[in-house]
């Protein structure tokens, strides 16, 4: 996955449009992107949406581009959770994404939760399937602290990515802003917890999953955005508008230099009578080379 678009659940229109927006992860949203008097109808909407959908997907050439479809549910200690879950999960959508998450043990919780439902709701194909997981975790400081666990959680099998939040982060520890005035390079304190996200990440054996530009006009700004995020380490982007999609899928889509090096390093390696070595146009390489071309190849094929 390159491209993770945010999507209000309380609009029928919005969520039949973003089925054509080019993203790969569509995340149908339950929480920040609905009003608290809006939240039972948004749940109404989406799982009529959901319902509708998942059959019209079996249905589809499998050859089509279909985006995976994940619900972000209230975070756990608003109480709030269950019910949203309650709503999603008879039309078993490929994901979860948990706001605010604390630390591995509220995944844990939320597994519990989802191996309940998938018991009373498995799949219409009789396949056994696991719902996955994709926690924000930075949004209050005191996340910060949690991300270390992730690497050793029991539920990580359903553990897909980590992505990390600015704007709720802000708010928790009182920044008047996240990113320094003209600049769209962040201050410190995001810096910080954008790095953390990024380690915690690879430490999981995860996709690490860059937070949404909110400024929405902003085209250029979103691209260096994209390319530097893919430059450090991550491997996907989340956007909260249509139009910023194609430019994440272009910029997390390694260029055809990148990918003609990496499918190089691949043949190299595949080629070498030594364990874990090999050489091209002169220089070692090692398994890091292997893993990071590897990578590229596999965010090529998204493309």
């Amino acid at each position: 996955m390159r491209s993770l678009l945010f999507v209000p659940a309380d609009s029928e229109k919005k969520l039949l449009k973003s089925l054509t927006s080019g993203a790969d992860v569509l995340i149908f949203d339950l929480e920040d992107a609905v009003s608290l008097a809006r939240k039972e109808a948004a749940r109404e909407i989406l799982a009529h949406f959901l319902a509708s959908e998942v059959v019209a997907q079996s249905q589809t050439n499998q050859s089509a581009h279909k985006p995976i479809l994940y619900v972000r549910v209230n975070a756990i200690d608003t109480g709030m959770m269950l019910t949203d879950l309650a709503a999603v999960m008879p039309m078993r959508p490929a994901g979860v994404v948990l706001p605010k998450c604390r630390h591995a043990d509220d995944l844990t919780q939320l597994t519990h939760y989802l191996q309940a439902f998938e018991a009373v709701y498995p799949p219409e194909s009789g396949e056994i399937s696991q719902t996955s997981v994709i926690p924000i975790v930075t949004e209050t400081a005191g996340s910060l602290a949690g991300l270390d666990s992730y690497a050793t959680a029991l539920v990580n099998i359903r553990l897909k990515g980590l992505m990390w939040g600015a704007e709720d982060l802000s708010g928790d520890i009182g920044a008047l802003a996240n990113k320094f005035e003209g600049s769209n390079q962040w201050s410190a304190p995001f810096s910080f917890a954008r790095t953390r996200c990024l380690l915690a990440a690879a430490a999981a054996g995860v996709a690490a999953i860059d937070t949404v530009p909110t400024d929405i006009h902003n085209i250029e700004a979103l691209r260096d955005e994209t390319k530097q995020a893919f430059r450090d380490g991550f491997s996907a982007k989340a956007a909260i508008h249509p139009v910023q999609v194609p430019v994440i899928n272009e910029a997390m889509t390694p260029d055809a230099q990148a990918q003609a090096w990496a499918a190089k390093v691949v043949a190299a390696f595949e080629a070498s009578q030594a364990v874990g070595v090999a050489t091209l146009d002169g220089k070692m390489l090692d398994t890091p080379h292997l893993r990071l071309a590897r990578k590229i190849l596999a965010a090529s094929d998204k493309s």
